[in-house]
């Protein structure tokens, strides 16, 4: 498995990493396996949220984990607060450090490698982030924060006052749902893409040597794109093509499209299918070309001005 730096830090991590948002569909049984299937594949990097099954989504982790005899230093494991389900976000110093010591117990660990804030806070006093940061990263409860589903201004706005670096930032990206790129090359045009959605987040982080994470890597706007021919047969065309070409699946070739830009995108696959996920992690062995790699984008419905 092809690994990078996550962000300005010394920490190894591979292209693609577990999202445990579904791990419920498993039964206790199936959970171990599966993790040591991830495990096999190089894939040593877990991500989590409090909110996942309201928390049991981290227990059933640290269950099935616990059965595999792995040290816990040859994992990777990160999680995300700051979402009150149905009523809030939430990024003020208490519920920072109360969601942190739920994590940890509930993933039955001394100390979470990343932390990521959820969703931005209209209420974010960044001087409560940055005093919870401080204590939770003195204490070795957390080694290292990011944000997920921010804009560049107010990670502009976390940097002023949080001491630690910020070194990821998790968003949204598919072949049908790449914004982010389409607001670049349709700039200066009157178009819907042109519109600036994403203040260049993308561009932002590849600036400041933050790693962009991305879910959803094969939804778009209406679900599941990959076989929905109904809805998407240029691209299923142009993804069966393309697989066929080097011997693979769609979901290898949908996974190698992200790969392929130079921002060192990871990937958060939230499949819990062993085999799509096997498929996911061939991607870091391809790389397409620059117009195989437009050949897609174009396929998903986007234009070139």
């Amino acid at each position: 498995m092809k690994t990078f730096n996550l962000g300005n830090t010394d920490l190894q991590v591979p292209a693609v990493a577990l999202g445990c948002m579904r791990i419920t569909e498993l039964s206790k049984k199936q959970i171990p396996e599966y993790l040591s299937a991830a495990l096999e594949l190089g894939i040593n990097f877990f991500d989590h949220a409090d909110i996942y099954g309201r928390g049991e989504c981290e227990k059933l982790f640290a269950e099935g984990f616990s059965q595999l005899g792995v040290p816990r230093d040859k994992i990777i494991l990160q999680s995300k607060c700051g979402i009150v389900p149905g009523k809030m976000y939430d990024s003020s110093y208490e519920y920072i450090i109360s969601s942190v010591d739920g994590i940890l117990s509930r993933l039955n660990t001394e100390y979470i490698d990343i932390l990521l804030l959820h969703r931005p806070d209209a209420l974010v006093e960044p001087e409560e982030v940055a005093k919870a940061f401080d204590e939770l990263k003195t204490r070795g409860k957390v080694r290292y924060f990011g944000v997920s589903n921010h804009r560049p201004m107010q990670i502009e706005l976390l940097k002023k006052y949080v001491k630690q670096e910020l070194i990821v930032n998790q968003m949204q990206l598919s072949l049908l749902f790449s914004y982010m790129i389409s607001e670049g090359l349709e700039a200066n045009m009157q178009t819907d893409n042109a519109i600036d959605r994403s203040g260049a987040v993308l561009d932002y982080c590849r600036l400041n040597n933050i790693t962009m994470q991305v879910w959803s890597p094969f939804r778009g706007r209406n679900g599941a794109f990959i076989d929905d021919n109904d809805n998407y047969p240029q691209l299923n065309w142009r993804l069966g093509e393309l697989a066929g070409k080097y011997n693979v699946s769609k979901n290898t070739i949908a996974a190698a499209w992200l790969m392929r830009h130079p921002a060192n995108l990871q990937i958060i696959a939230g499949t819990m299918n062993k085999s799509r996920l096997t498929d996911i992690a061939g991607a870091d062995k391809i790389k397409l070309t620059r117009e195989e790699w437009y050949s897609l984008y174009l396929a998903a419905g986007n234009f070139l001005p």
